[in-house]
């Protein structure tokens, strides 16, 4: 029963193959009988093989005339084919019949490969997302219970043994591996994980064993996302193909008024019989249709879309490739972009009525509520003192943090948002805070409410600058990506005229990473708002301007960006939902790349629209000096759709 299924699943999934067999096999056996002399047989055979190549086309011909009331290169091919059929009975000269049932076989031909074209783009991507188990090993009270991925639940937690899949992206809370996260990040090398070590569905464990907690549903894993997206961009069709089908339905629409005019007038103006005025007309049919011209773009950007994809560029939809290789300006966020973004407390320096500990412990509190990577190092530096709760906290994008700790108001964040509340800065603190920013070092403030009589009678969200002092201030590190100069370096090797950094950090720390990776253009101190009024400025000079951040404040100017670039894995879920191409291992290099890949896309792209065209206007010229007849007209229509098809695919290598 085995062979049967298979069978059935292969022809299932391979229908136009099938079809295209059995169609060029019964044009074979009525062309064979044709030859015989057995009329008979071949006027079954050959009307068979019509039906069989050529019913798809007929029918997305006839739904597309019925919906849509739109004519397309489907119905035209199946109207010729039917044209010289008629045409054949009518004069018995049945090699017409014939010419008819080729042209049925070669387009079906020329369909077929069409679609492997594309299911082979689409398992190549898709090869990368199905690598997630349909189950996990969740534990409940030391035993254990296999459950399917969609009946996880957050707090659960799984065992993921030696050499097995992850199945959802979760928190590691105890053992130690390393992990193949090449499905994810296209990143070779394995990476080693640990306890509190965020680890992703579809990536590989290696030799330990690792018990991990769900911290997230299964369906808003990085992978699943990445699966939807990747579907998002198979069906959305970028600009330049939604110009070419507007064409088609228009140029279509020509083409059938020229044939009915070329079917109707050389008889009178050059004294042609209808018998090759017919004749002709059809053959134009079939050479003048833009079929060649519908297939030079969609299959070259899905496999640039593939190739991307299998380099850890994940592109959301054509239009995107189509743009990255038009870029002229380039905006950088600092940090978590340029930089690692894994922050450390390097410093901490307290004013003289506070200990370091209280200033740390204090802005720990309110940061904690915090999701900014600055925050996330100044509460894991007092992981090991005491806390208490903070309410009304209030996280202000490029300002800093406010909350309420034992009824007194506390303010952490930069010198500029200190300075709304605290009129006097101490001098010695400044002292210290300029010096630590011309090493390059991010400075935190910290502040809080004195014990005034007051407390508590006012939310977080409206604080008077009478009542407040400094407390200290908190010294941040963060490293340079060790690939941010060469990046910059080769961006403008290739030719970008504009490369820019935008951070809500200040000037001296902005300039300090800035001269580090070879940036000269530099805008510091900023809100989500100016960076956003910072794209749209270089827009206006650039026209095609991309963006590349990680985090929520960057969502807004990602957004506005012609083309916006996040970093996958440090990227926040607001920055990879806004963008439009996703970096998948944080990778900076990967850039040049995915520019790369678009301008290679467009190349290739321009090359086979050019091809198309050169085709249609030498199958014309030649139907219109006799030497083209309908066969060789319909092996260089369809031979020039199969040629531009397969040069589409040059892009998955």
């Amino acid at each position: 029963m085995l062979y049967p299924q298979r069978l059935t699943q292969f022809t299932r999934e391979h229908a136009d193959t099938v079809a295209t067999l059995l169609c060029g096999f019964l044009l074979f056996l009525g062309w064979l009988a044709l030859h015989l002399g057995a009329l008979g047989w071949a006027l079954l055979l050959l009307p068979a093989a019509y039906v069989i190549g050529g019913y798809e086309s007929a029918r997305e011909g006839l739904t597309t005339l019925i919906k849509e009331k739109e004519l397309d290169v489907d119905l035209l091919m199946i109207v010729a084919a039917l044209g010289a059929a008629s045409l054949g009975l009518w004069r018995r000269e049945y090699h017409l019949i014939i010419d008819g049932a080729i042209l049925i076989l070669i387009f079906a031909i020329s369909g077929t490969l069409e679609g492997y074209a594309m299911r082979h783009t689409e398992r190549s991507i898709r090869s990368l997302m199905n690598l997630t188990p349909d189950t996990a090993r969740v534990v409940y009270l030391e035993t254990e219970e296999i459950l399917p991925i969609a009946q996880l639940k957050v707090g659960n937690e799984i065992v993921v043994k030696p050499g097995e899949l992850i199945p959802t992206d979760a928190v590691i809370v105890s053992g130690y591996s390393t992990l193949n996260q090449a499905a994810i990040t296209g990143e070779s090398l394995p990476v080693e994980k640990t306890v509190g070590d965020e680890v992703f569905a579809g990536t590989l464990n290696g030799y330990g064993a690792l018990k991990l907690k769900l911290h997230k549903p299964a369906s808003s894993s990085l992978i699943q996302r990445v699966i939807r997206l990747v579907e998002q961009a198979q069906t959305e069709a970028p600009p330049s193909q939604q110009f070419i089908e507007r064409f088609e339905r228009e140029y279509a629409r020509v083409i059938v008024i020229a044939g009915i005019l070329l079917a109707t007038l050389p008889p009178f103006i050059w004294g042609w019989d209808w018998e090759t005025t017919i004749y002709r007309a059809l053959t134009f049919l079939v050479v003048a249709s833009p079929c060649a011209l519908m297939a030079a773009i969609m299959p070259t950007l899905l496999s640039g879309i593939a190739n991307g994809a299998r380099a850890g560029i994940l592109f959301k939809n054509g239009a995107q490739l189509e743009k990255i290789g038009r870029v002229r300006a380039i905006a950088f966020d600092k940090t978590g972009t340029l930089t690692i973004g894994q922050v450390k407390v390097s410093q901490v320096i307290s004013a003289s009525e506070y200990t370091q500990d209280n200033v740390l412990q204090t802005a720990a509190i309110v940061e904690s509520r915090s999701e900014h990577p600055i925050g996330k190092a100044i509460v894991q530096a007092a992981a090991n003192l005491d806390w208490v709760s903070a309410t009304e906290v209030q996280a202000l994008p490029g300002r800093g943090i406010v909350g309420i700790i034992q009824e007194q108001k506390v303010i952490v964040g930069n010198a500029a948002f200190v300075q709304q509340y605290v009129t006097n800065l101490p001098n010695e603190l400044r002292e210290k805070a300029t010096d630590l920013e011309q090493q390059g070092k991010t400075v935190v403030w910290v502040a809080r409410e004195e014990d005034t009589g007051t407390r508590g009678r006012k939310d977080a969200g409206t604080i008077s600058p009478s009542s407040f002092q400094i407390m200290g201030v908190i010294a941040i590190a963060d490293e340079v990506r060790v690939t941010a100069t060469a990046t910059i370096s080769r961006l403008k090797k290739l030719g970008v005229e504009q490369i820019v950094m935008l951070t809500g950090d200040n000037e001296r720390t902005a300039h300090s990473v800035a001269q580090e990776v070879g940036i000269e253009r530099v805008y510091a101190e900023l809100l989500p708002e100016d960076k956003l009024d910072v794209i749209r400025n270089l827009q206006k000079q650039y026209q095609t301007v991309a963006m590349v951040g990680d985090g929520i404040n960057d969502a807004p100017a990602l957004a506005q960006a012609s083309v916006g670039i996040a970093m996958g894995v440090a990227g926040s879920d607001v920055a990879l939902e806004t963008a439009d191409i996703v970096l998948m291992a944080d990778k900076l290099e990967k850039i040049t790349a995915a520019i790369h890949l678009g301008r290679r896309s467009q190349t290739v792209v321009k090359q086979n629209i050019a091809i198309a065209i050169c085709f249609i206007v030498l199958l014309l010229i030649g139907n219109f000096l006799g030497n083209v007849n309908l066969p060789i007209g319909v092996i260089g229509h369809e031979g020039s759709t199969v040629l531009v098809t397969l040069s589409g695919l040059r892009l998955l290598k």
